[in-house]
């Protein structure tokens, strides 16, 4: 499988087309020496784009990065600095880059927001939350009433801590919404549908009175944390379908 025929593999179920006000450039961001000829033999996933994950998938033998942040946020950038760095990562190495945002986000099975609602096996679930007139999360029902430490647990991944658990609203939690990332203004819609709990990746000080005053619980689980989960799954996928050797590379911010 050449570059441009995984690609497309991963944009049949991606689907970038329809998020076209995603400011990203969805898909193939740097190519290869060869994309049409130069066979894909290892696929290394990582949440971000950057020097040091193009380097150490390149050591890892990988002839792609998939990563959730690109390099390319839709706006010209002169190459020097550390955004040279990066680029000259990929280039030396002969390593593509392939990103996909909020394509990653949206996804159901595959992204963040329904991964996580798997997670909590949420039932019932609804697309909630946009960005940009682009759907982004998903809301749903708990099988059993949960407290918001054990929802937090649930979507913990072993031996990560959640950043923040902020217990605002009812004591048991039935309803649930999710945005990963920063969607931390995204609790209003959560408040105003009456969900007992809103999770995300950032909660800024700025919608904590929000959430006070709506009495609604918000769990805050890490921008990085909540966004290994689209890649991971996408990863699965690949090694499943495409019996392709993958690596995860885990290189988290603390943010």
């Amino acid at each position: 499988m050449t570059l441009h025929e995984l690609d497309s593999w991963f944009n049949s179920f991606l689907r970038k087309e329809d998020f076209a006000a995603d400011i990203s450039l969805n898909g193939i961001q740097i190519e290869n020496s060869a994309p049409d000829e130069k066979q894909i033999k290892k696929i290394a996933f990582a949440v971000d784009a950057c020097e040091k994950t193009a380097k150490l998938a390149a050591e890892n033998g990988a002839d792609v990065l998939f990563v959730h942040h690109g390099l390319f946020w839709g706006h010209c950038q002169t190459v020097t600095g550390t955004f040279y760095k990066r680029i000259a990562a990929f280039i030396k190495n002969d390593l593509a880059l392939c990103a996909y945002h909020i394509p990653l986000d949206a996804n159901n099975p595959y992204g963040n927001n329904y991964g996580l609602a798997a997670r909590l096996g949420l039932k019932n679930c609804e697309p909630f939350g946009t960005w940009r007139g682009m759907v982004l999360g998903v809301n749903g029902e708990l099988e059993n009433p949960l407290s918001i430490e054990e929802v937090a647990k649930k979507i913990a991944r072993p031996g990560n801590n959640i950043r923040s658990i902020l217990a605002l609203g009812k004591e048991k939690i039935k309803t649930v919404g999710i945005i990963s990332g920063g969607a931390s203004e995204d609790v209003a819609d959560a408040a105003e549908l009456g969900l007992d709990c809103y999770i995300t990746g950032e909660f800024m000080h700025e919608d904590y009175h929000i959430a006070e005053e709506a009495k609604i619980n918000v769990i805050a689980g890490g921008h990085y944390e909540t966004e290994t989960v689209g890649v991971s799954l996408v990863m699965q996928k690949v090694q499943k379908e495409l019996g392709l050797e993958c690596v995860f590379i885990d290189e988290p911010t603390g943010l």
